[in-house]
């Protein structure tokens, strides 16, 4: 309850004790009475600072007192809070209070209504709604003449009831018997609606759902690149996640943003190779109404404004086009953004974690991308291991997907073959942790509920790659003598195209099979020539 609200209700206190026959005072939350008047309208300034028991002890309660006659049938007393302020009324005798009484409170119910941020009701003897008021002074007629259960408690009783609003969860309502022939109510439905809208926007904005607890293994790679992050969390400076796709490059962005000082601000996450370049641009810096055709009524916050005082995850940064580049390298120097189709200029405050899988170095001699926006954001770069490097986890990590995979299926699988388990430790993991991820799926979906996950639960094609942990691998040197890279990315597009004849070309199927998005395969079908291959058809198409 504001100042605005308390003065306006002070001066209506003269009229109201007139009409009532009450003296009226107004309290603080102790009990200590700021402004008093008697039952003429009078201010009687002698019972400023008293300290009015009842009224200190309903502040903290936070429920309406009614003190009743012997004959329990007029209220002689009753004492009403008001967030942090309490009003307290006391009656005078007088043959034609209930009358007077009703018809004050008929002229108050608006304002109960404003300041309780919700409806306040005026009801007879039954339950009965007489009239009725929304918070901003208009009339409610959708439940005129209907009879409220907790209303009606409340006359039988001839105690005030508080409980659950009727028609909002989450809200509270208040039912006070005034008289033996009405009462009244209010709620504070409106409060609790704007409370839980900017709860849901902070809940849609704020996606942190992992912290460093959640990146399963003990390996000592795993560990030091752990340890790198959650030194570096409490600063400020941008920070580059490089690794390859199905490390858990999002799950260290979020940690990071957990564990550092912005962690009750937003995170916003943004995946630079999932959409457009146009898109990207809307998304990141928002725009104006009537920036482009489609653009929505009223305009739209970018990315930059919804994280400001907290993180933005530029998820495969390599992939944003260069004049996006540009404009995104401003941002970081100026501390300010501009929406499209706009001229005002907003300030903003926002840490960058960018992720990349590939060497940005070489897009920059490439001309791809920008040296002076790569030193902006690799002021603090953290490389995380891929699978292959910490086989040592593997078995962890199989462990805590059957877990998962447990709650979600509704599955009791409780442990695993060893068999199974030399298996998966002697797979490569070019999918990494992702691929290992989806294994584990597709082993619960064809294991029994309360089996043991075996080695015929597993994919086919791990069985393919499996070898013996005890031999040595056989490394055969072309006699072009192709470079490390070469020999990668040749090996990379014939996983690719085994991948693709394995799932009949369907490209879904291949990219769950390789832990990729199929945005990313797409992306290396184009790099190495693929779609043009026979056989390699956009999905939905036959020769």
């Amino acid at each position: 309850m504001d100042s605005s609200n308390v003065n306006t209700l002070i001066t209506m206190l003269p009229a109201m004790a007139q009409m009532t026959c009450c003296s009226i005072a107004i309290t603080d939350s102790e009990g200590r009475t700021l402004y008093a008047v008697n039952v003429k309208g009078i201010e009687e300034a002698q019972k400023r600072g008293e300290i009015h028991s009842l009224a200190q002890q309903t502040a903290k309660t936070g429920c309406p007192y009614v003190n009743f006659e012997e004959n329990g049938c007029l209220a002689k007393e009753w004492i009403l809070p008001l967030e942090d302020y309490v009003l307290v009324f006391q009656r005078q005798a007088d043959e034609d209070f209930q009358d007077k009484l009703q018809r004050t409170f008929k002229m108050a119910l608006p304002l109960i209504a404003k300041v309780a941020g919700g409806e306040a009701v005026l009801f007879n003897e039954r339950g009965e709604r007489l009239l009725s008021f929304d918070a901003d002074g208009r009339e409610v007629l959708t439940y005129k003449g209907k009879v409220s259960f907790q209303a009606c408690e409340a006359m039988n009783r001839q105690q005030p009831v508080v409980g659950d609003s009727c028609s909002m969860g989450g809200a509270m309502a208040v039912r006070v018997p005034v008289t033996e022939r009405f009462g009244f109510g209010f709620n504070n439905e409106n409060i609790t609606h704007r409370h839980q809208k900017l709860y849901e926007k902070v809940k849609n904005l704020q996606q942190t759902r992992y912290t460093f607890e959640d990146i399963i293994g003990n390996s000592e790679s795993l560990a030091k690149t752990k340890s790198i992050a959650r030194f570096v969390a409490g600063g400020i400076s941008s920070i580059l996640l490089s690794g390859e796709t199905g490390t858990g490059k999002e799950l260290f962005a979020q940690s990071i943003h957990h564990a550092s000082e912005r962690c009750n601000r937003p995170f916003v996450a943004l995946n630079c190779g999932a959409m457009p370049a146009s898109l990207i641009e809307s998304n990141l810096f928002g725009y104006e109404e009537g920036a482009f055709t489609g653009a929505q009524k009223g305009g739209r916050a970018g990315a930059f404004e919804q994280a400001n005082g907290g993180t933005i995850f530029l998820d495969e940064i390599s992939e944003m086009e260069l004049n996006l580049q540009t404009r995104l390298l401003r941002v970081l120097q100026e501390k300010e953004v501009v929406r499209i189709g706009g001229f005002k200029v907003k300030q903003v405050d926002v840490r960058i974690i960018a992720s990349t899988n590939k060497n940005l170095n070489e897009l920059i001699a490439a001309g791809k991308f920008r040296q002076d926006l790569y030193y902006r954001l690799n002021v603090v770069q953290i490389k995380i291991p891929p699978l292959r490097e910490r086989q040592s986890d593997v078995v962890l990590l199989a462990k805590h997907f059957i877990n998962q995979f447990n709650r979600v299926f509704g599955k009791k699988v409780k442990n695993i073959e060893e068999k199974a388990l030399q298996i998966l430790q002697n797979h490569s993991w070019p999918g990494n942790v992702r691929e290992l991820q989806n294994c584990i799926e597709h082993a619960m979906n064809m294991v029994e509920t309360n089996e043991v996950l075996a080695c015929n639960h597993l994919p086919a094609y791990l069985f393919q790659s499996a070898q013996p942990a005890t031999e040595t691998p056989v490394i055969e040197f072309c006699p072009r003598g192709l470079t490390l890279t070469e020999a990668l990315r040749n090996t990379e597009k014939m996983i690719i195209k085994t991948a693709l004849e394995r799932a009949k070309h369907k490209k879904t199927i291949a990219a769950k099979l390789l832990g990729i998005s199929t945005v990313t395969l797409w992306r290396k079908l184009s790099e190495y020539g693929l779609e043009e291959e026979p056989g390699i058809q956009p999905e939905g198409q036959c020769l």
